[in-house]
Order: structure tokens, then C-alpha cells, then sequence
């Protein structure tokens, strides 16, 4: 009797060990635990890894039934020891599992053959741990029981339900409630990412039970500002040559107040001249080679708009193409829990429906970056400096707005004894070029991009030839 009670006492003490631990907690999505979440082995996985990796559905809203899929990944090294970092890829539509971690900065990346994965050797993990969201519902695996969901997003419910997955994942993962936590992404993200922030800065007055320590965030090639980024793309094509004197008179004729996401019919007229002019270049990254066969290349501006944050061991132009083969792979899907009952009959890299369905889309984030520069956040924009889509003019033409006064003015930055790009501080924000990348800033330049958020996350400058560089974080 006293050995089954002891039996008994040990069971409960060892139970309420492991919630503390963040093993077994579960939330309200039934049977969600870290436990079930781990990712114990992907298909064509032919290594090891250190760190641990999870990965599952978290609810949003148990009304409608909304769940955001995520990916999350573990440090290399002591990951008690380093923030959370959350990376959001845009579209609106396109998928952050697709983009951000099978082929920019997570640490599995997929070979040609759409079926073997690789390490790779500048993923984020390094210096966080990181968290990839699929966001909105009806992109990537997340999913909603009420498919007026799905033709119904926008940038003031996707800020809501993200809020609502981080609420609800710290729950999971208590282990990283009130650990220094910053926001990342590119593209349309630069929607995402600031209202996100400024969702979290409100809420965290609000409620301290669900606080979340928020010290930052970064974007890259961000749309910000309607009128800004469109004059800046505009001119950033004529001045590399790309688009006639006559055409890039009518684009600021006919398209400088116009929405990226719902253009005028003049200006998508227009934009389909610009494409003729372009050729079969791929504007988000106008100097490299194009993945032969990949229809989407001859797509007007007006489509490409749809999926911002496409683009690909040595650069692959058609890394889209290999996530498609990979993720729709069954036992691919097994292996990272996705439900059969809530999975797409096919899985793309960018969702049509939620973009051309995309109900409300502000035309300017500025205000945003005003109300957050006041709060103390460290904030960044970098941009890949050959990127026709969202390119450093626009990034420029938007900092410019904020009216921002200089910290340290305009120079070079390095690597490994190389310009590496240019960057500028100012009070409340700082601003980084990388020097030959295009849209996706990881994908082209893997090494400088994880030289960008070490340098983000310990909040010191680019370095010079006269510093010392960044020590391992």
C-alpha cells in the first residue's frame, strides 16, 4: 500500500515537473502539448541536428475555428540563454514555412530534387531560437472551420489572430513567456510586423497575465506607404534601365496613390507595359538568373503584388518549386502533425484566393512606426539593394518621411573585409542595405543576413573595417 502511494506521489510531483519544464503543457487545442508538437525526424533527413524542433496548430478563435500552423526551432546552443524571434512572410497570402524557413533562414532547406533537405549553415537558429507562423488562415496549413474566413482576411484580423497565437502558443511554451522577444519578416510583413508590434504594445498595457516582452522588430523590403513605395519602385526600374522614359511618366501618372493590393484599372494597364518592357527578368531579383520554366516570371505586377515574398548550398532560382514537391509530400506532412481533415488538397507556396480576397490593407504604416519609435522599441528596415518589387528607393523615400534626425550618417558596412552594404542610424531607427541581395535578403545572401540580425538582436551597428566584429552571440 505505502508503495503504490509513493508510486502515486511521485507520478504527481513528476507531472507538475514537467509542466514547469514546458514538456507536457497543454492548451486549449486539444491534445496540444509540446510533447505531441516535437518533430522527431523529417523525410529525407540524412542528418542530426542539436536542437529540438516542434511544430502543430495553435486556435485563434474557437468560435470560427481558426488556426495558425507554426514551425518552431530551438537554438543551436543554450537556448535558455537566447530571445525568441518570430519570422512572418507577407503576400498577402504567402507561406513563412515555404519562404522564410525552407529557404531563407531556417535551418532545413530543400535540395533540387524537392525530396532530401539540407543544414543550413546561417540559419537564425544559430542566435535564436525561431518561430515561423503561417499567417493568415488559408495560407501554408493554417486553416479555419468557416470558410468565409478565407475570402475575408485583412491586416486588422491577421494582427488580432496573431496576437491571439502568441497568447496562446506561450501558454504551450511557458518556458519563453517574459523572454526578450522581437519580430521579424519581409514584404508585405511590412504590414504585419508593425501592426503586430503596436497590437502587442496595447495589449501588454492592457493585460500584464498575458505580457509579452517585446524589445523590437526588423523588416526588410517592407511595403509601407503606399505612395512612397510606388514612387520608389517606379523610379528604381528607369534608373536601372528597366523601363522606358514614356512608361515611367504614366506609372506616376496613373499609379502613385494607388493600393499595391488593389490597383486602378489605369494603372494595371500601365504596369503590364512596364512587365513587357522588363522581359523575362525576375524583378525580385533583377540580376540574377531566372528558374527556366517558372510561368510566373511572365505574371504582370498587378499578380506579383498578390505574393509578395516570393522568390533561390550556391544560389537556386527555383527553390519555390522544390518546397512544392516537398511539402505536399504525405509522410512530409505526417511528420510535422498537419491534421489530414484541415490539410489542402494541395499545398502552395502562396495562397490566389486569400490575396485577391484581401479586404482591408491601410495605405500607410508610417503612422505606426511614429506611435512604436515613441515606445523605446529597437526598430530596423534593411532591403536587399536588387529588388525591383519593394527596393531600397522605397525604403529610403519612406524613412525619409518619418522626419527622423541622423545618429551616424551614411556608410559602408563589412564582412570578412567586403562592403557588405550601406547603413544609416537614426533616432529611432536604424537602416541597413545588403549589398547584392534581391527581395527575400537570406536567399541571396545567407552569410550577410545572419551578420544583419546578430547586430539587430544585441542592438550594435554594422561593422566597419576600424571595428572589431561582432562576437558569437
Amino acid at each position: 500500500m505505502k508503495k503504490k502511494a509513493f508510486c502515486l506521489l511521485f507520478l504527481i510531483h513528476l507531472h507538475i515537473f514537467l509542466q514547469v519544464k514546458g514538456t507536457i503543457v497543454e492548451d486549449e487545442d486539444r491534445g496540444a502539448s509540446q510533447v505531441n508538437d516535437r518533430v522527431l525526424k523529417l523525410p529525407g533527413q540524412a542528418f542530426d541536428v542539436s536542437f529540438a524542433h516542434y511544430s502543430g496548430y495553435v486556435t485563434v478563435n474557437k468560435e470560427a475555428g481558426r488556426a495558425l500552423f507554426y514551425w518552431f526551432f530551438e537554438a543551436v546552443d543554450d537556448p535558455s540563454s537566447k530571445p525568441l524571434v518570430v519570422w512572418l512572410n507577407g503576400g498577402p497570402g504567402c507561406s513563412s514555412i515555404a519562404y522564410g524557413e525552407a529557404e531563407e533562414i531556417g535551418p532545413f532547406h530543400i535540395r533540387p530534387d524537392g525530396k532530401t533537405l539540407y543544414l543550413n549553415p546561417d540559419s537564425w537558429n544559430q542566435v535564436a531560437n525561431l518561430l515561423f507562423v503561417d499567417s493568415p488562415v488559408g495560407v501554408g496549413f493554417s486553416y479555419s472551420n468557416t470558410s468565409e474566413d478565407i475570402i475575408s482576411n485583412g491586416d486588422k484580423r491577421t494582427a488580432e489572430d496573431s496576437l491571439a497565437f502568441l497568447h496562446n502558443w506561450l501558454k504551450r511554451f511557458p518556458q519563453y513567456k517574459g523572454r526578450d522577444f522581437y519580430l521579424t519578416g519581409e514584404s508585405y510583413a511590412g504590414h504585419y510586423v508593425p501592426q503586430l508590434a503596436q497590437a502587442i504594445v496595447r495589449s501588454n498595457k492592457k493585460n500584464v497575465d498575458n505580457y509579452i516582452n517585446l524589445k523590437g522588430y526588423m523588416v526588410g523590403n517592407a511595403l509601407t506607404d503606399d505612395f512612397h513605395d510606388h514612387y520608389g519602385v517606379f523610379e528604381f526600374m528607369w534608373s536601372a534601365g528597366l523601363i522606358s522614359d514614356e512608361t515611367y511618366t504614366l506609372l506616376n501618372v496613373f499609379c502613385d496613390f494607388q493600393s499595391f493590393v488593389h490597383p486602378s484599372s489605369q494603372c494595371d494597364k500601365v504596369i503590364d507595359q512596364a512587365y513587357e518592357e522588363l522581359g523575362g527578368i525576375d524583378p525580385y531579383s533583377v540580376f540574377t538568373i531566372t528558374c527556366q520554366g517558372n510561368s510566373t516570371l511572365s505574371n504582370k505586377l498587378r499578380s506579383k503584388s498578390n505574393s509578395f515574398g516570393r522568390i533561390g548550398e550556391q544560389y537556386d532560382p527555383c527553390t519555390e518549386k522544390h518546397s512544392t514537391v516537398y511539402f505536399n509530400q504525405p509522410e512530409v506532412q505526417k511528420a510535422l502533425h498537419v491534421n489530414p481533415a484541415f490539410a489542402p488538397s494541395k499545398w502552395k507556396t502562396c495562397s490566389d484566393v486569400v490575396g485577391v480576397n484581401w479586404r482591408d490593407s491601410v495605405k500607410s504604416i508610417l503612422p505606426i512606426y511614429h506611435e512604436l519609435i515613441h515606445e523605446g522599441l529597437r526598430i530596423w528596415m534593411f532591403s536587399g539593394d536588387t529588388d525591383a518589387i519593394i527596393p531600397v528607393t522605397s525604403t529610403r523615400y519612406n524613412i525619409d518621411a518619418l522626419r527622423l534626425p541622423t545618429v551616424t550618417p551614411w556608410h559602408a558596412w563589412y564582412d570578412n573585409g567586403q562592403v557588405g552594404g550601406w547603413t544609416q542610424v537614426y533616432k529611432g531607427l536604424t537602416f541597413v542595405t545588403v549589398r547584392g541581395a534581391g527581395h527575400e535578403v537570406a536567399l541571396h545572401k545567407p552569410r550577410l543576413a545572419l551578420r544583419l540580425i546578430k547586430a539587430f538582436l544585441v542592438g550594435s551597428p554594422m561593422p566597419t573595417l576600424a571595428s572589431l566584429p561582432i562576437s558569437t552571440i
